[in-house]
């Protein structure tokens, strides 16, 4: 059986508007009606899978726990990192977690942000790895390149590739166009995918012998480990000492003992909107459209609405990307895709809430989204899910009507709780202990209207929580 280790960390910030800090890439349909984060747990599912064992941020878990139980997949064990430290603390720590309950462990370590459309395919290729790594073997997969790309990292093989794993001979990094070129045509270089596998056993020994520091920070983290409400969370204070790294040049830069196994059946890490288009299916002009789009003489663009109700139109365009959302619209050139970080830090640096933020924000009981905000009032549209619940709280600073659109209400107000449905409204008085939950079969939406003089999220005294956040989380 091999373990999947789903890595789910990530700032979001190449595919903006639609990925963000707070909800990114992994978690959003990009290339078809599921998540990046879906497919890739899908694929690594059947009879030679255990459950996920997935590293994720505290802010995503109960994400990473609905998505994969609405998709119908054991959940499996969830670590929780307290700080994001790059790929080699995470995968340290799920080898030791591993090597805790067996070393012979064989752990598959796959970014969840990947798109690989021939799922059965990528198994067979995982498949063909797995002697390898039962031998002592790290098994490193290299994607068979298609054409002469700047914007990845490369393997040298020590020879041409085949169905067999091939001794790795040097990772390359990102090249120029020319040197791009080169290894394209000399047949012995495969595009570097970071997907891992190994055991247990092999990936503690390896960081032990190339990167020996990383070793007691990440081990007293997953010592002193908590659990909280089925996730394990990792003692923060030791896990800010382990350094920021990533495990290509903590370990694999450094380790003598890997192979590769090459895929060539189509995959791409999504790293750019160009790279979206391209999974997304272009027409013979190069145009690829999603959503309320028209398009109007237009070729090798990318036009994509994703906001319900804007339709975007695009007339006599050549080589753009225009990606509308209700609160952001991203129009850049094609050819550079990959500079759409620094406008994230652009905005990031005046102070603009879509750098990071969504119009609407997710949380384990449902979502929200800001209708219209004032200095003195906001109106939100809430969905709670069908069964889930809202704590009690309270707000120091103000007040606020509650109207439902949709569903059923449970609704409590100090010592009073009654059932609310379509049409009908409460008013929670500034400072009254209130919750709404949903005690019914779909879906319950309402429209909240807050009036106050102050109405930022972190205005919460929480008194009972089902999902454990503490005072002033949100939501």
């Amino acid at each position: 059986m091999i373990t999947p280790v789903l890595l789910c960390g990530g700032s979001g910030t190449r595919l903006w508007p639609l990925s963000r800090k707070s909800y990114p890439k992994q978690f959003v349909p990009l290339a078809g009606p599921e998540s990046l984060f879906i497919q890739s747990a899908r694929r690594l599912s059947g009879p030679d899978f255990a459950p996920p064992l997935t590293l994720t941020g505290a802010d995503f878990r109960f994400v990473v726990t609905e998505q994969l139980m609405e998709a119908g997949i054991d959940p499996g064990p969830i670590l929780i990192e307290p700080s994001a430290r790059n790929t080699a603390p995470a995968v340290l720590a799920a080898a030791l977690w591993a090597e805790a309950q067996d070393p012979d462990t064989l752990l598959l370590i796959a970014p969840s942000d990947h798109a690989i459309p021939d799922a059965g395919a990528f198994r067979a290729a995982v498949a063909r790895g797995v002697p390898a790594a039962q031998a002592g073997q790290i098994v490193t997969f290299g994607i068979a390149p298609t054409r002469a790309e700047t914007g990845y990292g490369w393997l040298e093989l020590a020879s041409a590739p085949g169905a067999a794993p091939v001794p790795l001979t040097r990772f390359v990094e990102k090249p120029d166009a020319a040197r791009a070129a080169a290894m394209l045509a000399a047949g012995h270089y495969l595009w570097n995918a970071g997907i891992f596998l190994f055991t247990a056993a092999t990936m503690v020994a390896a960081f032990r012998d190339h990167a020996p520091e990383l070793i007691p920070p990440v081990q007293t983290a997953l010592a002193r480990a908590k659990t909280d409400l089925g996730f394990l969370r990792l003692e923060p204070e030791a896990w800010a000492q382990a350094p920021e790294i990533s495990v290509d040049y903590a370990v694999m830069e450094k380790a003598k003992n890997l192979s590769v196994v090459a895929f060539s059946e189509g995959w791409s890490d999504l790293g750019g909107w160009d790279a979206v288009a391209r999974e997304m299916g272009e027409d013979a002009r190069g145009l690829a459209v999603s959503g309320a789009v028209t398009a109007i003489d237009c070729a090798d663009t990318l036009l994509r609405s994703d906001s319900e109700g804007l339709e975007l139109v695009g007339i006599g365009l050549q080589g753009i990307i225009a990606v509308a959302m209700n609160d952001a619209v991203l129009i850049a050139d094609k050819g550079r895709a990959q500079e759409v970080k620094q406008a994230v830090a652009a905005l990031k640096a005046k102070g603009a809430r879509q750098a990071e933020a969504f119009a609407r924000d997710h949380r384990p009981w449902g979502h929200y989204e800001t209708l219209v905000l004032d200095a003195r009032f906001q109106v939100k549209r809430i969905v709670v899910k069908p069964g889930a619940s809202l704590s009690l709280q309270s707000h120091h600073h103000r007040s606020e009507h509650w109207i439902v659109v949709s569903g059923t209400a449970k609704v409590t107000v100090d010592d009073q709780v009654h059932l609310m449905t379509e049409n009908q409204s409460v008013y929670i008085p500034l400072g009254a202990r209130h919750r709404m939950e949903n005690p019914g079969k779909i879906p319950m939406v309402l429209i909240e209207v807050q009036t106050g003089a102050y109405l930022g999220e972190d205005d919460i005294i929480r008194y009972e929580d089902v999902y454990a956040r503490g005072q002033g989380a949100k939501g």
